[in-house]
C-alpha cells in the first residue's frame, strides 16, 4: 500500500519535516561514496534550521508529557494491551529523560563549531560549496569514507534524542484513529469534519498499483480529496476513475 500522511496544522507539519530529514541523512551516512557523505551533512545542516525555533525543544517534552498522562489513564483498561502499553510508556520516558539531560538548545554545540557554520551559510547560496570556495570542506570530503562516517555521526549524536521522540509521538498519532475504507468517486472525495476536537493528520492509503495520487485540501469543518495523475510531461491531470483508499483521522 502506498501512504500519505497531510498534517493540519504547522506543529505536525514540522515533525513530519523533521522525520523525513532524520530519514535521510540515516541513509546517506550509511553510504560510501563522498557526494552522498555530502548530502547527508547539508541535510543535517537543514534539520538545525527547522528546529531553530527557541521553544521547539519545549514543544516536544510537553507533548511527551501530555502523552505519558493519557497513557497512564489507561493502566488496567482491560481492552487494551498491557504489554504494548508498557513498553509505550517506557519510551516515553526514555525519550523525554534524553532530551531533558541536554539542557541546551537543541543543536546548540553544532552552532558552535565554526567550520560547520562556515559549510552551511555556503550553503544558502547556490553552487556556494565549489571547492574554490570552501577548499577545507573539499579536503574533509577526501578524507576518507571511515573519516567522514566517524564525523558525521559525532555531529549527528546530540540530535539522536530528538529522533527518537519524534519518531515516537509520530507513531503514537498514526496509531491513534480508526481507519476507514472509502471510494472517491470519479477521483473526488468530500467529508465534512464533526466533533469537538480536530483531527490533527490525515493518513490516506490506496494501492500501490493504482496510477494516481491524493492532494488534500482540509480545515477543522471538511476535507476534500482530489485524485490526480502525473505523467511527468505537464501539470498533474485530475483522475477520473473510481478509487478505493483507506482514510485515518489521527489524533493524539
Amino acid at each position: 500500500m502506498a501512504s500519505y500522511d497531510y498534517p493540519l496544522n504547522e506543529r505536525i507539519r514540522t515533525l513530519l519535516r523533521v522525520e523525513d530529514l532524520f530519514a535521510k541523512v540515516f541513509y546517506h551516512i550509511e553510504a560510501s561514496h563522498e557526494q552522498q557523505h555530502h548530502v547527508a551533512l547539508l541535510t543535517l545542516l537543514q534539520i538545525l534550521d527547522v528546529i531553530d525555533r527557541a521553544d521547539f525543544k519545549l514543544d516536544i517534552l510537553q507533548e511527551l508529557d501530555r502523552q505519558k498522562t493519557t497513557l497512564r489513564l489507561l493502566i488496567g483498561n482491560p481492552v487494551i494491551a498491557t504489554d504494548i502499553l508498557s513498553s509505550t510508556l517506557a519510551s516515553i520516558e526514555s525519550a523525554a529523560e534524553a532530551l531533558r539531560s541536554d539542557p541546551s538548545k537543541l543543536g546548540q554545540i553544532l552552532r558552535t563549531n565554526e567550520w560547520l557554520m562556515s559549510i552551511k551559510q555556503r550553503a544558502g547560496i547556490l553552487g556556494g560549496i565549489c571547492e574554490f570556495d570552501v577548499p577545507s570542506y573539499h579536503y574533509w570530503l577526501g578524507l576518507g569514507e571511515a573519516r567522514r562516517k566517524q564525523d558525521l555521526q559525532t555531529w549527528l549524536a546530540p540530535l539522536i534524542p530528538l529522533q527518537k521522540a519524534v519518531v515516537l509521538l509520530l507513531r503514537i498519532l498514526r496509531g491513534s484513529g480508526a481507519s476507514t475504507e472509502l471510494v472517491a468517486v470519479n477521483g473526488v472525495y468530500q467529508q465534512m469534519l464533526f466533533g469537538t476536537k480536530p483531527a490533527q493528520m490525515l493518513k490516506i492509503e490506496l494501492d500501490k498499483k493504482l496510477s494516481c495520487f491524493p492532494e488534500v485540501s482540509a480545515n477543522k469543518y471538511a476535507i476534500n480529496i482530489r485524485f490526480n495523475t502525473l505523467d511527468c510531461t505537464q501539470k498533474p491531470q485530475k483522475h477520473d476513475e473510481t478509487v478505493n483508499f483507506t482514510l485515518t483521522l489521527c489524533n493524539f
